[in-house]
């Protein structure tokens, strides 16, 4: 009585009917991505071949195809059964690789548009110093290397000067180096590399076209004629038009992925169960 009493239970034939849907479902259901079904299309074999061909100059041969497809097929199902098993779960190889991926992709949904030249320029007016090209400078050098007193170097200085008013080769004197007797059209910055930031100072002031000294440098005492001296300034915009358009690119996909990962985090709840130091402060 209490089984013919159960078996007209609706709650058990609602029961019955989801087992049933169940089972039917799993036999006939198509399978999803990670399934049992590989299907290598022509278009992914022609893809094979691209790649062959531009890595070795050369088209693969039928047995080189066929090699490289089941080398794909052998990926693909080593890859299924690995997702199956789980090994993409908290590997950080695959946590780096996908978001490399998802940056690239952000990277790229605002930085399809090419800058138009008001866009360049509105950059570069933004940007100047960035783009403003240093000082530049000229100069002839006559080198003594004050292994003497000051005197002595004050008294070779002077008979290198008088030496070429009479009309001597300003090559022919001073002490033999390695260093340059001209350097043309270089930056300011480099000239204090080279010769140090005092000797680069001076350079800055004396008149040009006068030889001046002596001036001290790392190495010792110099006879320096400045012939010219540029000053800093920002280039117009179509002669550095292809770093402008790469710095403003660089910028644009830059700001670009911050916005995307700051929608993304939008959507998550953070919970972090440790105090963490600021940023840029170091742990006791």
């Amino acid at each position: 009585m209490r089984a013919g009493n159960l078996l007209r239970e609706p709650i058990l034939h609602f029961l019955l009917i989801g087992v049933a849907l169940f089972v039917i479902y799993g036999k006939v259901a198509a399978p999803d991505k990670a399934g049992t079904r590989i299907v290598v299309s022509q278009p992914m074999v022609d893809a094979i071949a691209r790649e062959f061909q531009a890595r070795w100059s050369r088209p693969p041969s039928e047995q080189e195809l066929a090699g490289l497809v089941d080398s794909q097929i052998r990926d693909e199902i080593l890859y299924r059964e690995g997702l199956a098993l789980g090994l993409d779960r908290d590997d950080p190889v695959i946590k780096r690789r996908i978001r490399q991926k998802l940056e690239i992709i952000a990277e790229e949904e605002t930085t399809r548009d090419a800058p138009t030249d008001t866009d360049l320029a509105a950059y570069l007016t933004s940007n100047a110093a960035r783009f403003t090209r240093p000082p530049t400078i000229s100069f002839e050098q006559i080198f003594f290397d004050g292994s003497g007193t000051a005197a002595d170097v004050e008294r070779a200085v002077a008979a290198a000067r008088a030496a070429i008013m009479r009309g001597a080769d300003p090559a022919t004197l001073g002490q033999r180096t390695m260093l340059p007797g001209r350097v043309d059209n270089t930056a300011l910055d480099l000239v204090a590399r080279d010769f140090g930031a005092e000797f680069a100072g001076r350079l800055a002031s004396v008149p040009v076209g006068e030889w001046t000294g002596p001036l001290a440098s790392g190495f010792g005492a110099h006879l320096v004629r400045v012939t010219e001296r540029t000053p800093a300034a920002l280039p117009p915009l179509a002669t550095i038009r292809a770093q402008v358009v790469r710095e403003w690119e660089n910028e644009r996909r830059t700001a670009s992925l911050e916005e995307s990962f700051r929608k993304l985090r939008d959507k998550y709840e953070i919970v972090v169960e440790t105090k963490l130091p600021a940023p840029g402060t170091a742990r006791p």
